[in-house]
């Protein structure tokens, strides 16, 4: 008897041993399906895993899902399929949205104590994936990934957000100001700052009649704003604009994950001023460097061009990777603009008041997006009237 249960217990534990390489294996082909497709979590999510012959997990990755499973089948591996494909069905049709609020707070988890990740402003469309706890976890048009509380934006069906895109928008173009209730202004409706798009509903003379997101109608003064067909042909990335657009902000407080006049981190900071003269890049400093055509790695700065973004941080070792925490704006004669306690000016010129020895000692790299076509960028037109 006691040979029968060692013999038994011995076919355990090959079945075991057996299991767990196959696990193994499965796994590893997830693991490159995600290299491949999903490297940057910030941007794709493939949050999937192989374990006792069942797929779990969820991805918005859907055509990389397919196939992964076609290669299970082509492989004879048996296996149960639950992986929750995103947008979450419990959505329904309401897998769009928009930002009703001067600046939405983008988190990295779904609670208001997590970490800001990064910020949109309104009238942004978002790609909505699912919902947690009157949290929703949402893309945003430069792909960044993170969650939004329900009461900062609008769900719409894509139809819905059609119908939007199809009405007459205006942009406000002050740094920060108000939609009132009436042109009398005796009663705050929203604030609203620069870049937030509102839809036209009346030109009142001095205001303009406008309806926010998600219903709510107002008036700014017409001063304050731009028709958006408007607003977008005069969008340029020429020195003068990027320069006058950066120093607008000098002295905004540094704010991690912030992308708006209310507080900018180092890349949010980038972000803006490249918004705001029509053209989005991507969310961090990371990801930003990776976009455009490498100008410098040897502190020629005669070779640098106003728009120019410079990166710093840590360069690669023997041990490590290079690695990027910070970005700044070229303005020239030596000087560069960006935000690290507050939007500053910093200059490379040991003579100059400004001089930052601090990021002179942990320059990397500049990088010129300007005129270079990059996969990472895309145009503020082609974000905000849906072609």
């Amino acid at each position: 008897m006691k040979r029968s249960y060692a013999v038994i217990i011995l076919f355990l534990l090959i079945g075991f041993s057996c299991q767990e390489k196959h696990d193994e294996e499965v796994n590893q082909w997830i693991e490159n399906y995600r290299a491949e497709i999903a490297p940057d979590k910030r941007v794709a999510l493939w949050n999937i895993q192989f374990e006792n012959d069942s797929l779990k997990g969820e991805t918005d990755q859907i055509e990389g899902l397919a196939n992964l499973l076609a290669d299970l089948n082509k492989k004879g591996i048996d296996y149960v399929n639950a992986v929750n494909q995103l947008p979450d069905a419990a959505l329904g049709e309401k897998t769009k949205a928009l930002v009703t609020i001067s600046v939405a707070n983008i988190r990295s988890n779904p609670k208001h104590s997590a970490e800001l990740a990064t910020q949109a402003l309104m009238g942004t469309p978002l790609n909505v994936l699912k919902e947690d706890g009157g949290w929703f976890l949402v893309q945003t048009p430069d792909g960044y990934i993170s969650w939004v509380d329900r009461a900062g934006i609008e769900l719409m069906t894509p139809q819905e957000l059609e119908d939007w895109h199809s009405k007459q928008k205006v942009v406000f173009t002050e740094l920060n100001g108000h939609v009132w209730s009436t042109p009398e202004q005796n009663e705050m409706v929203s604030d609203v700052v620069a870049g937030d798009i509102l839809t036209l509903e009346s030109d009142a003379g001095s205001f303009v009649e406008v309806s926010l997101p998600d219903g709510r109608k107002g008036f700014i003064p017409a001063e304050s704003s731009m028709l958006m067909e408007d607003w977008l042909a005069s969008r340029s990335t020429s020195p003068e604009k990027l320069i006058s657009t950066a120093k607008q902000m000098l002295g905004v407080p540094y704010l991690w994950g912030g992308t708006s006049i209310k507080g900018v981190d180092c890349s949010g900071f980038t972000k803006t001023i490249y918004y705001l003269n029509g053209q989005v890049i991507p969310r961090d400093a990371s990801q930003q460097v990776n976009e455009g055509e490498e100008i410098d790695t040897d502190k020629n700065w005669e070779n640098l061009e106003v728009g120019d973004l410079l990166f710093f941080g840590e360069k690669a070792t023997d041990d490590k990777k290079e690695r990027v925490v910070h970005v700044g704006m070229w303005i020239g004669n030596n000087e560069f603009i960006h935000s690290r306690g507050r939007v500053r000016i910093s200059s490379f010129d040991p003579n100059s008041p400004n001089f930052d020895e601090y990021e002179l000692n942990r320059y990397l790299r500049t990088k010129r997006i300007i005129n270079h076509q990059s996969d990472g960028v895309i145009s503020v037109s082609e974000l905000l009237t849906n072609e």
